[in-house]
């Protein structure tokens, strides 16, 4: 069993080798632990660092791609170097480290596909009331769209088995962390959430610019993705109000007809025919959306198998051939992409 613990990083060569030096390098239950190291355009000495600090795995982008992608690179150099179990973890000591052994436990045991961290935000000293407020209400919608009961959605410290990796897809820009609970949740995985408590605070978030931002970018993540699994919810529950709404109008004309007054109560029918109209839309973007979503399961299903191929091929050769240390660039191989750009246009709202 092959565990890595991945280390997205922005400019982190203050906290990284605090970072590096609570990742324990045995747990139980695992043969290896592997440590990777996401550099995202990072402009100080943080590979360097790194390197210095015996560190292997790397990933580099020359540029800031940013979270999501940062993840996603990295899952994918993991994979291809035989990784059973991916570990998540934050390049600015924000998680325990040390706890990483407790918290691949629920995946070893066979009981979990993914185990999210919780920060138990409530107890955070430096969370404001209206932050702690809104991590409870971006939770409660998460588990809602998804079918889960975490209570901190929004938590970067994770452990994925190989097999849940396989089967998820990224293709938000901003993160990660809500749109990879929402696809677990529908696609019957079993999420399970082990308590934690965060370290003392090292620097300001550079994922958001402040509370609004995150909480904009977040709203955005859970609607599409909400969207790409459940559009009859939606569409079906707009539809019947909108045509609800519109059979007021017409109600209200035909008792005037009735009653032999119907000659001043044309605007009734304009205005309940642009609610039927909605209506009537609603219903035609749900069947759009109904093929979109039938296509985009037919997708993954043949990403999930070049996956397969891909990785049991790599991890064959990738020894041998590229040594040790891999710095692996921004691009991935030309079926994959294409694969995941058409999952992305299917996932639009239509």
């Amino acid at each position: 069993m092959r565990l890595f613990v991945q280390i997205p990083c922005l400019n982190e060569e203050a906290t990284l080798p605090l970072v590096l030096a609570t990742i324990p390098r045995e747990v139980e239950g695992i043969e290896e632990v592997e440590i990777l190291v996401v550099d995202d355009g990072s402009t100080d000495r943080t590979l360097e660092v790194a390197r210095n600090l015996g560190v292997r795995h790397f990933v580099r982008h020359t540029r800031n791609m940013g979270l999501a992608r940062s993840f996603r690179d990295g899952v994918d150099d993991a994979l291809a170097h035989g990784a059973d179990i991916v570990v998540n973890t934050d390049g600015d000591n924000q998680y325990p480290q040390e706890r990483i052994g407790d918290l691949v436990q629920p995946i070893l045991r066979g009981e979990a596909d993914m185990v999210v961290g919780d920060r138990q935000t409530a107890t955070i000293a430096h969370f404001s009331p209206f932050k702690k407020a809104m991590q409870r209400v971006g939770s409660g919608v998460v588990n809602r769209a998804a079918g889960t009961r975490l209570p901190d959605a929004a938590s970067g410290f994770r452990a994925y088995s190989r097999a849940a990796l396989m089967r998820l897809n990224i293709v938000t820009k901003f993160s990660y962390c809500m749109e990879t609970i929402i696809q677990a949740g529908n696609k019957r995985m079993r999420v399970a959430s082990v308590a934690i408590v965060t370290n003392p605070k090292t620097r300001e978030s550079r994922l958001f610019r402040n509370v609004w931002h995150h909480m904009i970018k977040s709203g955005q993540a859970i609607v599409r993705s909400y969207l790409m699994y459940k559009p009859h919810t939606v569409f079906a529950t707009l539809g019947i109000v909108l045509g609800a709404v519109g059979a007021v109008p017409f109600a209200r004309f035909l008792y005037y007809w009735s009653i032999g007054e119907s000659g001043g109560h044309i605007q009734s029918l304009i205005f309940g025919a642009a609610f039927l109209v909605g209506a009537l839309e609603c219903l035609a973007l749900l069947v759009i959306a109904d093929l979109q979503r039938s296509n985009r399961a037919l997708l993954e299903e043949t990403l999930e198998r070049i996956r397969e191929i891909q990785y049991r091929d790599r991890a064959s050769l990738g020894a041998a051939e590229a040594g040790p240390e891999l710095d692996t660039m921004a691009g991935q191989l030309g079926v994959e992409g294409s694969l995941r750009a058409s999952l992305s246009s299917t996932s639009q709202t239509p």
